[in-house]
């Protein structure tokens, strides 16, 4: 363990364990439950880390055993209907409950001195939210990695399904609980046929082959695309930031694929008042966990010592540390965004990217895109193995991708805080989607994604129709030499479903319509420059 992840924290106590406790959840089903604790005498504050994935690697050694050695109890429970619990699992639905139950049943044992933390990522940064809703008095601290709190928007964008992403989910849950064996056998028949999963039309019901057989609740997610829907009425836990008083730390990476409901969540609790603090690195999700842990876990074992055992001596001086992309260096900020200052930059006909405003109202230039040879995903915010900056030379070569690229840089652009595009758009069809990225070019021309964004269209007629896109945030230092490139398409396959162009939905249409469409020039693209070098 320790071999894996270089420079942790020296091991203060030895760890004991009990497997297999049982917990009654809301409505009485067994919630399958492991103990992990220091071999000492005293009082030791507890952890809560409640998972549909399993209680095994890496969860026993990166919850349990790291966190048991560090002075904390660590209850670490397999969720309704997953890893030996009873019931069935719901993506949502339970946790805010069985969450109260498992904090009940804490209090009734001899070890438990009242002081409760709760630590986690990805889904398990799900069932933080969720007993934030109703915080419990014994809840002191929150660490939430890489994590949601809003599972539509971990599905879509502005409608749009990430195909994807909802694969990688739908094979994490239903077989990673299960041993690492069966997971990554499951992981391996994905990569084998996701191409058959993700071309199949119609799409309904064809990724069942790669993940070895339905998976209900997937079925409900792909059928249910308008966030109003009533299948999402209490799928965000969002609200919990927003009157939350407990010390929360968020944790996530510039390309995880969770960033965007990070960065809400703790502008949503700046807003509150609440204590918080944020760390962004230059990870993905996976990453995060991987090459990025031991920052990660620093980071998650500084902020529960200083609010659970009254030990501020770890935590770093200001409430905001993020990584410079371009640069490979890391800054601490007082607040994020921190002070910057918005610049419009235009596309020209000429496939230039310039500050000065356009004056003629002529359309730039036209694209086909076509959804029977879809334009290709590179890298980017993913769950999968594929995520993260990617060299995007052969995407760009496409005829269905636009670029536009600024000047050599004479001195370095620093790129602070979120990103958008503003695209005035027409099309033949009335109905495509318009996927737009923020690329940096080196002096040998490899242009690597920085962050990006997808948006969906529908006009009317052959007149132009505006649309806003929001393309993430970044901390990016653009250097010498190097050029800064906008990006535009009609889509990233697989990672979001086909537009078929013609109005049906995209996971039950039969036939496909290529759309061409044409950019024009009151369009711009938004950087939040910092005021101050970086």
């Amino acid at each position: 363990m320790r071999a894996t992840w270089r420079g942790l924290p020296a091991k203060l106590h030895d760890v004991g364990w009990e497997p297999g406790l049982t917990v009654p959840a809301a409505d009485g089903s067994p919630l399958i439950t492991d103990h992990y604790f220091p071999r000492a005498e005293g009082d030791f504050p507890t952890l809560l880390v409640r998972s549909p994935y399993g209680r095994g690697v890496p969860w026993s050694p990166m919850c349990g055993i790291l966190f048991a050695e560090q002075g904390f109890h660590v209850v670490l429970q397999s969720c309704r209907g997953t890893g030996g619990s009873g019931g069935t699992f719901d993506l949502w639905r339970n946790e805010p409950a069985d969450g109260q139950a498992t904090v009940a049943w804490l209090r009734e044992q001899p070890w438990f001195n009242g002081t409760l933390g709760t630590v986690g990522p990805s889904y398990l940064g799900y069932v933080q939210w969720a007993l934030a809703l109703d915080p419990p008095p014994e809840l002191k601290a929150m660490v939430v990695q890489v994590g949601l709190h809003d599972p539509y928007d971990l599905f879509y964008e502005d409608g749009a399904l990430r195909l994807e992403t909802a694969l990688v989910d739908g094979v994490g849950i239903t077989y990673q609980h299960q041993g690492m064996g069966r997971f990554l056998k499951a992981i391996l028949r994905l990569q084998r046929r996701l191409r058959a999963a993700t071309t199949a039309w119609p799409l309904r019901g064809a990724y069942a082959p790669a993940l070895g057989g339905e998976v209900p609740w997937l079925d409900e997610v792909m059928s249910h695309p308008d966030p109003k829907d009533a299948y999402w009425d209490g799928a965000s836990v969002g609200e919990a930031a927003d009157r939350l008083r407990v010390p929360t730390s968020l944790i996530t990476g510039w390309h995880d694929a969770l960033v965007d409901q990070t960065l809400e969540q703790y502008g949503r609790l700046r807003q509150a008042d609440c204590d918080t603090a944020l760390l962004v690195g230059p990870w993905t999700h996976t990453s995060a966990l991987q090459q990025g842990w031991t920052e990660v876990f620093t980071e998650s074992l500084a902020w529960l010592r200083a609010h659970l055992c009254d030990d501020p001596s770890g935590l770093r001086p200001t409430r905001v540390r993020v990584h410079i992309g371009g640069e490979d260096a890391w800054r601490d900020l007082d607040d994020w965004p921190s002070t910057t200052s918005a610049g419009p930059w235009y596309p020209t006909a000429q496939g230039e990217l310039t500050q000065q405003a356009p004056t003629d109202s002529t359309p730039l230039t036209s694209f086909r895109y076509d959804p029977d040879d879809p334009t290709p995903s590179v890298g980017g915010p993913l769950l999968s193995r594929n995520a993260g900056p990617r060299d995007n030379g052969k995407l760009e070569a496409r005829d269905d991708v636009l670029t536009f690229t600024g000047p050599p840089l004479t001195e370095p652009v620093d790129i602070l805080g979120p990103v958008s595009a503003r695209l005035s758009i027409s099309t033949d069809t009335g109905h495509a989607d318009v996927f737009t990225r923020l690329c940096d070019v080196d002096p040998e021309g490899r242009s690597v994604n920085v962050c990006d964004g997808l948006g969906r269209l529908r006009t009317e007629g052959q007149e132009p129709s505006q649309i806003t896109i929001p393309m993430s945030s970044t901390a990016h230092r653009f250097a010498v030499g190097h050029r800064i490139r906008w990006q535009i398409s009609g889509g990233a396959h697989p990672r979001y479903a086909r537009n078929p162009g013609n109005g049906e939905s995209p996971v039950d249409a039969t036939t496909f319509t290529p759309v061409h469409i044409t950019l024009h020039p009151d369009s711009t693209l938004t950087l939040r420059q910092a005021t101050s070098s970086l």
